[in-house]
């Protein structure tokens, strides 16, 4: 009888370790450089289609709140650092490709990750250095010596194994490697959060617009991809591990599918394509800036909350309660407005007059009131005049918030 019973509890807790190894979480996120909408319809991408397949296909936008508080340029390294620490220009201070002088209390999805997972693994594959040495910041004091478990990059610097061309072939070349590296190093080692950047779509937007040699690079990226879901797919049979992938652009093109950089709604346009379904919030054209809190739901990172009260994204997973939050200010009158997804819940409603944030200290916020969410719209009387206001709305689940500025 003894033996029988340690035979029943020895297989009890082989099967509960059997079920946590099928239910480890693991994320990847791959931006695929400047491929405009209607180019990435128009084109045969069969691995995407797979993979939206699974989950679906969303149309986006970049470039924050045109006119307003956070707008945002329509530049790639502007792009990818709204995706890492959901926020937009007027937080995070990448202004462009030079990335001067990031502001690093607004903290990337990649730290806050190893934060609450110590012990979990993360990697960077990317055709340019500056995603892991500057946005990302590893090993540097601002980021508290963050490091990555795993990276490869730097290739473009190496100007005798890739000599630079007129044509960008060797930033093909490098694309061609990166997918591959990170394609086995998925199959080999899984890490549990990954980013993946692929460059050679944008360079031939510049060079030739739309033409048929960016056609003939959206069908490359498209196969890269594909190598790096067939490892995942291979993690996900053979390993029982549950993946998220997550595939976007970081930006539009203007006119002739050449430039980008402004405001006008084609360079704004973007797109994600994810192997799961999104909730309502999809449907309202979501920024790049909500990738973050989605993939911070699916892994179940506990973001604290004075972090993220500055979150501007809202997640893509889950009860969809709020978004598109929007707020007019005049005198001691403010008025917010929202969508509302239909959820009869209420809110709570907190402002500040200070930006300590921004600073590495603290906010004191003032609580508003409650509102109802159906309402999509509420007026408070704030008893005196501020020239700016951050304002945030505490859903049941997450936040949302805006800056206003004083119109008198």
């Amino acid at each position: 009888m003894m033996h029988r019973t340690c035979y029943i509890v020895f297989f009890f807790v082989l099967s509960l370790a059997f079920q946590a190894k099928a239910q480890e979480k693991k994320a990847l996120f791959i931006i695929l450089d400047g491929i405009q909408r209607e180019l990435l319809k128009k084109n045969p991408t069969p691995n995407l289609d797979e993979i939206a397949d699974r989950g679906g296909y969303y149309e986006a936008h970049v470039g924050g709140e045109a006119g307003g508080y956070s707008e945002t340029p329509t530049i790639s390294a502007v792009g990818y650092n709204s995706l890492l620490t959901g926020v937009w220009v007027n937080k995070h201070n990448v202004k462009g490709n030079s990335i001067r002088q990031p502001n690093y209390h607004y903290w990337t999805i990649f730290r806050h990750f190893k934060k609450q997972y110590p012990d979990k693994t993360t990697a960077v594959y990317s055709t340019w250095l500056d995603n892991r040495t500057k946005l990302v910041g590893e090993n540097l004091e601002d980021t508290g010596n963050f490091l990555l478990d795993y990276h490869f990059d730097g290739l473009e610097v190496d100007t005798l194994g890739y000599p630079h061309d007129d044509k960008s072939d060797y930033i093909n070349k490098i694309d061609q490697e990166v997918a591959a590296y990170a394609a086995a190093e998925v199959a080999a080692k899984a890490p549990d959060l990954t980013w993946v950047y692929l460059q050679y779509t944008d360079d031939m937007g510049h060079k030739y617009g739309e033409s048929p040699q960016m056609d003939q690079a959206i069908q490359e990226a498209d196969r890269q991809v594909g190598l790096i879901w067939d490892a995942i797919k291979m993690r996900e049979n053979e390993q029982g591990e549950d993946w998220m992938i997550v595939i976007t652009t970081d930006h539009g093109r203007g006119e002739g599918g050449f430039h980008h950089g402004g405001q006008s709604e084609a360079e704004r346009a973007t797109w994600i394509v994810a192997n799961r379904k999104f909730n309502e919030v999809a449907s309202q054209t979501p920024g790049i800036v909500d990738i973050f809190p989605t993939i911070a739901s699916y892994l179940d990172l506990n973001i604290p909350k004075n972090q993220a009260m500055e979150v501007d994204g809202i997640s893509l997973l889950g009860e969809a309660y709020a978004s598109h939050l929007r707020g007019t200010l005049s005198g001691a009158s403010l008025k917010l407005n929202w969508k509302s997804y239909g959820s009869g819940e209420t809110a709570r409603v907190w402002a500040t007059s200070t930006n300590q944030f921004r600073y590495g200290n603290s906010d004191l916020y003032r609580l508003l009131g409650e509102v109802n969410l159906d309402n999509e719209s509420a007026a408070f009387d704030l008893k005196a005049n501020y020239n700016n206001l951050k304002v945030v709305l505490e859903l049941p689940s997450g936040y949302a918030n805006v800056w206003v500025s004083n119109a008198d």
